[in-house]
C-alpha cells in the first residue's frame, strides 16, 4: 500500500496521477492519508480513486461537530460509491474504537492496539486483508468527448447562452466552498482575461483547487489558479467547458465550435452537452487534471510506503 496526501495532489497533479497509475499497474493499492485534516482532501478523493481512506485522528478524538460530520458523510458517500475501505487513525481508547465503528471504519490504528516498538519476529498472520479495487487510473482518464458521445441529445446554443451556463457552474462551485474542485477548458488563453480572470482569482480563494487549460495558457494564469498549455494534438484542443466536483455534487459542461467561426463572438454557435452523471464528470475532470503544470519544479510527490 502506498500512502498519498492531498498536498501531493495539489502540487503536482499530472505526475501524481501518472505515478498512481504505475503503482496500480504494479499491483499495489493506494491510501489517501489524513482525510479530514484539510478540506481539499475531500475534494480530491475522486481523482485518486483510493482503495483506502485514512481518517485523520482529530475526527476520532475531537468532540463531534457539524464540520466533522461533513467529513464523515463525504467519506461514507465515496465509500458507498466506490467500495473503498475506511481506516481510523489515532485510536487510543475503547471510546475511540466505538466512534470509529460508528463512522464506518473497518480498520484502525493507534495505541489501543500497541505502542511504537520493533516489529515482532516472526510477524503474525494478517486477520483481515484490504480489498484492492484494481482500478486503472490511466484508462479512466477518458476523453472529454465521452460526455458528448454518451449524451442522448446534443444541443446547439450561442456563446452568450453557454457563457451564462458556465458562470452558473462557477457560482455552484463557490457555494460548495473548500470541498470543491473546478477545472475549465478555454478555446484560447486570450479568453482568460479581464472579468474572467478576476472571477477565477476569487474562486481560487474560496474553493480547494482551480485549474484552467487551453492553448497558450501559462502555468499560473491568475493568482492561485493552476494552468496547462495544450496544442492542436491534444484531445482537449478546440473545446470549451467546465467541470465541478465536490463530495455530493458533480457537473460538467462541454462545448465545441459549430458553423461559421467568422461571426462576431456573441453570434457564434456551439454544439454542447451538460451532464450531472458523476462517473462521466470525474473521468473528464481527471483527464483535465492530468495536464496541470506542477506548482514548483522542486516539489516532491509526498508519497511514502505504508507499513
Amino acid at each position: 500500500m502506498t500512502e498519498i496526501t492531498e498536498r501531493a495532489m495539489t502540487l503536482r497533479p499530472a505526475e501524481l496521477l501518472s505515478t498512481a497509475g504505475g503503482i496500480r499497474d504494479a499491483g499495489w493499492g493506494i491510501a489517501l492519508d489524513d482525510v479530514g485534516a484539510e478540506p481539499a482532501s475531500l475534494a480530491l478523493m475522486p481523482f485518486l480513486d483510493p482503495d483506502v481512506v485514512k481518517l485523520d485522528l482529530r475526527l476520532i478524538q475531537d468532540t463531534p461537530t457539524e464540520d466533522l460530520a461533513e467529513v464523515i458523510n463525504a467519506v461514507n458517500a465515496e465509500a458507498e460509491r466506490s467500495n473503498l475501505t475506511i481506516l481510523s487513525e489515532g485510536i487510543e481508547t475503547e471510546v475511540h474504537e466505538r466512534t470509529s465503528l460508528a463512522f464506518g471504519a473497518t480498520l484502525g490504528q493507534g495505541w489501543l492496539y500497541g505502542k511504537p516498538a520493533p516489529l515482532p519476529d516472526p510477524l503474525p498472520e494478517a486477520t483481515k486483508q484490504v480489498q484492492l479495487l484494481g482500478r486503472r487510473l490511466g484508462a479512466r482518464q477518458a476523453r472529454v468527448s465521452r460526455i458528448v458521445g454518451t449524451m442522448q441529445s446534443i444541443r446547439t446554443g450561442s456563446k452568450p447562452i453557454l457563457h451564462s451556463m458556465s458562470k452558473h457552474l462557477e457560482t455552484q462551485a463557490r457555494s460548495l466552498g473548500e470541498t470543491a474542485v473546478l477545472l475549465s477548458i478555454f478555446e484560447d488563453a486570450q479568453f482568460f482575461t479581464g472579468a474572467t480572470r478576476a472571477r477565477y482569482e476569487r474562486l481560487a480563494e474560496e474553493i480547494a483547487f482551480v485549474g484552467v487549460i487551453g492553448p497558450s495558457m501559462p502555468a499560473e494564469p491568475a493568482q492561485g489558479v493552476r494552468g496547462a498549455n495544450i496544442d492542436a494534438n491534444d484531445e482537449l484542443y478546440d473545446e470549451w467547458g467546465i467541470a465541478v466536483i465536490a463530495p455530493h455534487f458533480a457537473a460538467a459542461f462541454v462545448a465545441r465550435p459549430f458553423g461559421d467561426r467568422s461571426l462576431p463572438d456573441d453570434q457564434r454557435q456551439f454544439q454542447f452537452a451538460l451532464t450531472y452523471n458523476r462517473e462521466y464528470v470525474v473521468e473528464t475532470a481527471r483527464n483535465m487534471m492530468s495536464k496541470i503544470t506542477p506548482h514548483v519544479a522542486s516539489a516532491t510527490l509526498g508519497a511514502a510506503p505504508a507499513l
